[in-house]
C-alpha cells in the first residue's frame, strides 16, 4: 500500500438522483460496446452494487482505504446517478457511478488538494501487471450539472503514477492547467510525462464521452482514442513517443488543485461547502498485446 508523495502530486442535464434502492436500476440506453481484449483490471461496477460495497476489500473492485479524506468512507463519496449506460457497460450488468469531493476530501496532510481517487485492486505500486507490455485504460465520463466542476481549477481525473512517485507517465485532466494559461479550461486533455498537452476535446455537458489511452511500456509510446455517446472509439493521435518507465499505479477519480499558491500540495484557495462530482462508466484496463484495443 503506498502513500503518494508530494512531489508527484505537485506536477504541475437535469439534476441527478444521488441514491436509490439497491435493486432499482434504471438505464434509458444500453451500452453496445464489446470488450474484445483480455481484461487485466475490471473497474466496471455490477448493477447490484451499493455504496457500502466500496468500503470493503471483499466487495469492492478498488482499494478500500485510499485515496480519500481520513474522515470519510467510500460510501460517503460514491453516488449512483440515474443515467444511460456508458458504451462498455452492459445493460442489467453494469451501472455508472459518481466520484464526489467535499470539504473533507483532504488526503493525509495535503491541505491544498481536494481528492478522492480510486485504485484497482491487484494494481500494486511495484510489480503490477498493468505496467508491462501494451495496456489500454478505458473510461467514460459524464458531467453532473448538480455537482459541476469549477473549471477555474486544475483537475486530475485519470493518471498513471510512477512507482517512485517522481512523475506521472500521463495525466488526463480538465480545467485550468497551472502554469499553462494558453490551454482552454473547458476541455478534457491528455498530458504526457513532461506535462505537455498532446490532445484535447471540449467537455460535452450532456453526453457520455468515451476515452481509451494505450501505454506501450516496451516501446515508450502513448496513444489516445475517443468517441461520444455510444459511437465506436477512434484513434485521435498516433502512437506518440512518451517516457513510460518507472512502473507504478493507475489513479481514477478527482484531484482538484488549489489556486493562488506556488505550493499546491499544502496551501492555496479552495471553495468552501464544496460539492462536486464526475460520473464514471466503462472503466477497465485491457491487455493490448498485438495492438488489440476494444473500440
Amino acid at each position: 500500500m503506498h502513500h503518494p508523495t508530494l512531489l508527484s502530486l505537485a506536477l504541475g442535464l437535469a439534476p441527478l438522483v444521488d441514491a436509490r434502492p439497491p435493486h432499482h436500476n434504471i438505464h434509458a440506453v444500453a451500452g453496445t460496446g464489446t470488450v474484445k481484449c483480455p481484461i487485466v483490471f475490471d473497474g466496471r461496477v455490477p448493477s447490484a452494487t451499493v455504496a457500502t460495497d466500496f468500503d470493503s476489500y471483499g466487495t469492492s473492485k478498488f482499494n478500500a482505504e485510499y485515496v480519500k479524506g481520513k474522515e470519510l468512507k467510500w460510501s460517503d463519496i460514491i453516488k449512483f446517478p440515474e443515467t444511460a449506460n456508458a458504451r462498455f457497460d452492459a445493460d442489467g450488468t453494469h451501472k455508472a457511478f459518481e466520484v464526489t469531493i467535499s470539504d473533507k476530501s483532504i488526503f493525509q496532510t495535503q491541505n491544498g488538494f481536494r481528492r478522492a481517487g480510486l485504485q484497482f485492486q491487484g494494481d500494486p505500486n511495484t510489480g503490477s501487471p498493468g505496467s508491462t507490455g501494451q495496456k489500454t485504460i478505458h473510461f467514460s465520463l459524464k458531467w453532473d450539472a448538480a455537482r459541476a466542476l469549477n473549471l477555474s481549477h486544475e483537475y486530475l481525473l485519470v493518471w498513471h503514477e510512477a512507482s517512485d512517485y517522481s512523475a506521472n507517465q500521463f495525466n488526463f485532466e480538465a480545467g485550468a492547467i497551472l502554469g499553462q494559461s494558453s490551454l482552454a479550461r473547458d476541455t478534457y486533455k491528455v498530458l504526457d510525462r513532461q506535462n505537455k498537452q498532446i490532445w484535447s476535446t471540449p467537455i460535452d455537458k450532456t453526453a457520455w464521452q468515451n476515452f481509451a489511452i494505450t501505454l506501450d511500456f516496451s516501446k515508450n509510446t502513448l496513444q489516445v482514442y475517443y468517441s461520444k455517446g455510444d459511437e465506436p472509439l477512434k484513434s485521435v493521435t498516433s502512437a506518440i513517443s512518451n517516457n513510460n518507465a518507472g512502473a507504478g499505479q493507475y489513479q481514477i477519480g478527482i484531484l482538484k488543485k488549489p489556486t493562488g499558491t506556488s505550493d499546491v500540495v499544502n496551501s492555496g484557495f479552495q471553495s468552501r461547502n464544496l460539492n462536486e462530482g464526475l460520473i464514471y462508466g466503462s472503466l477497465f484496463l485491457e491487455d493490448s498485446a498485438s495492438s488489440c484495443v476494444s473500440l
